[in-house]
């Protein structure tokens, strides 16, 4: 059984699909108190926020933000881009959960 478990997880991580899936509804939680101030509930933007910045928002669920890898998506959150900051206080997984919730903004 043990070899069957390390067969399984080998084949999915050379496949490249991750042994955990992230959670898109942590995701939405992690997002509802730390991005949707700025970004929004629906990740259209904050267009008050947007004018005092002096900034224009993509819409996450737009072409540009939704064809853009995991892992740009995930720098992003973690190191910021442009005059977004760094959502501080995020683990890995929570990272990742809002990725994954970022996702099913597409439309």
């Amino acid at each position: 059984m043990k070899r069957f478990v390390l067969i399984t997880l080998t084949t999915m991580l050379a496949a490249g699909t991750p042994a955990w899936a992230a959670d898109a509804a942590a995701g939405k939680t992690v997002f509802d108190t730390k991005c949707k101030t700025c970004h929004a509930a629906d990740g259209a933007g904050n267009p008050g926020l947007a004018k005092a910045m002096g900034v224009t928002f993509k819409p996450l669920g737009g072409a540009e933000i939704q064809k853009m890898s995991d892992a740009d998506l995930k720098k992003v959150i973690s190191t910021g881009s442009g005059k977004m900051k760094p959502v501080a206080g995020l683990t890995p997984a929570q990272t990742d959960d809002v990725v994954a919730f970022v996702r099913t903004l597409k439309g």
